[in-house]
């Protein structure tokens, strides 16, 4: 059975809502009905498509242990169960949020970055679960109602509590990071992603430079320090009010601003690298100590991730040893770099499932992953790209920009779909052009006619272009018996 998390006496203290019937102890807070596990507060929640409220009854036939509802749908639900009534159901949700936050004595990483976030948590979660009880964020869930909903769910007894906080436009990440009050706060790196909504990169690196608003005081800021803003970022840091209590060079951990990259000034140093179909072997000076260790996961830019990774676990004043001999036990999210081998031996295919998200920097990093990936006999390295979404203006210029990458890379069949694709589409050599649809649905039967065992094939494309069908695809053609 799941532990204590929410009585009804601290609800009503950290909502100031109406009450409507007995809330027994409660063991989680859910959204969605169809994740909801028996003694959860459903909190109903009400968005652009659907209205939580409509679910609320539904929640309570699957054991939920209390809703938390509008003051104006309460009327409605007086023989339901239980009702904790609100002016506000996500304004309710916050405060459940802070008050979580209050009560907890655990270190806390808030995580940001135009590239990696999410990954990154997931490492974070994995290496911190091994030296101590450790609370994260699941899958993606870092927006307004993510990260409240994380914080509510957060137990007492976690002693690390591992924060992703994401953006699509300027002024999102202030209000969340400044709910989750971090003790460390790192930007994995900035690049063009969200450009539809922004002047500039250096206005995105604004944006994710408000994740120090709430840092608290000798807080820890750990920064790319390969990356272009990085001085700009710096600046952010030290004029936070963590960067004002202690400035940046101090000694101690506390307050200070923490570069990590190949960089020769970087406090966390990348000396050699070995780049494997799977994974990595990475040396790396950390302040002066020389560190060798294995990551599961192939590319480069998740070995410079793994740097940062040991600068969070130093500044939370973890065992930064055992960390990084716990990376070797870290392994890509599903639509995250996910690798998988499909069918029976002899007659396999090597999926790389890239399929959650895409901006060019991460294009550019999977295209270099396929790079690597050995290929059966008579095997192909296959690019399979969907639109990158968001990038206003400059689209049709960043997704013919990738042309040069493919190339390089050595991909011999490229598949794309959606109409910002067409731009790449138009610009690879001919001799590369496998197939282009308008979209992920129409592309999947040239999909599955292309691929043949022995080949190694990535898949890429922004959420909204709905990419994770062709993975779905592939898994069922080349399942067993199958291919």
């Amino acid at each position: 059975m799941s532990p204590l998390l929410w009585t009804e006496e601290a609800l009503l203290v950290a909502t100031n809502g109406q009450l409507h019937g007995k809330i027994e102890p409660l063991s989680g807070v859910s959204i969605d009905t169809r994740t909801l596990e028996k003694g959860d507060l459903f909190v109903a929640l009400e968005g652009e498509s659907r209205d939580g409220h409509d679910f609320v009854r539904m929640a309570f036939e699957k054991g939920a242990g209390a809703a938390l509802i509008s003051h104006r749908r309460a009327a409605e639900f007086s023989d339901a169960g239980p009702v904790l009534a609100v002016p506000d159901v996500l304004d309710g949700l916050r405060h459940i949020g802070m008050a979580a936050r209050a009560r907890s004595s655990a270190k806390i990483v808030a995580v940001t970055g135009s590239v990696g976030k999410t990954s990154t948590k997931e490492a974070l979660r994995t290496v911190l679960s091994e030296q101590a009880v450790t609370h994260a964020s699941v899958a993606s869930y870092n927006n307004h109602f993510g990260v409240p909903l994380t914080l509510a769910r957060m137990p007492e007894s976690a002693r690390y509590g591992v924060f992703e906080i994401g953006m699509n436009h300027a002024g999102e990440i202030e209000p969340l990071t400044r709910m989750v009050k971090p003790h460390v706060a790192l930007i994995t790196t900035v690049e063009a992603v969200h450009l539809e909504f922004f002047s500039s990169i250096a206005a995105i690196a604004d944006a994710k430079a408000e994740i120090f608003a709430g840092l608290l005081p000798q807080g820890v800021a750990v920064l790319n320090r390969d990356n272009p803003y990085f001085e700009r970022l710096e600046a952010s840091a030290q004029a936070s009010p963590a960067g004002k209590a202690s400035p940046a060079g101090k000694a101690s951990p506390a307050g200070q601003i923490i570069g990590f990259g190949a960089h020769e000034k970087a406090e966390i140093r990348l000396l050699d690298l070995k780049l494997l179909p799977d994974g990595s072997d990475v040396v790396v000076d950390y302040f002066g100590r020389r560190l060798s260790y294995r990551i599961q996961s192939p590319g480069r830019h998740i070995a410079l991730n793994s740097l940062g990774i040991l600068g969070v676990a130093g500044a939370l004043g973890a065992d930064v040893d055992r960390v990084a001999a716990g990376l070797a036990h870290v392994r890509p999210p599903e639509g995250r770099g996910a690798r998988l081998e499909l069918g029976e031996a002899g007659h396999a295919i090597t999926l790389l499932d890239e399929s959650y998200n895409a901006n060019p920097a991460a294009v550019r990093a999977a295209l270099s992953i396929l790079s690597a990936t050995p290929v059966g006999a008579g095997g192909r390295r296959i690019a399979v790209l969907g639109d990158m979404r968001e990038l206003g203006e400059q689209s049709a210029a960043l997704h013919a920009g990738l042309a040069p990458d493919v190339v390089a890379n050595g991909v011999d069949v490229v598949l794309a779909c959606g109409p910002f694709m067409k731009a790449l589409w138009d610009d690879i050599p001919p001799a590369l052009r496998g197939a282009y649809a308008p979209d992920s649905a129409t592309l999947e039967a040239a999909l599955l006619d292309t691929v043949r065992p022995g080949d190694a094939v990535m898949i890429k494309g922004s959420f909204g272009s709905r990419m994770g069908l062709l993975v779905a695809a592939l898994k069922g053609r080349f399942a067993k018996g199958n291919a």
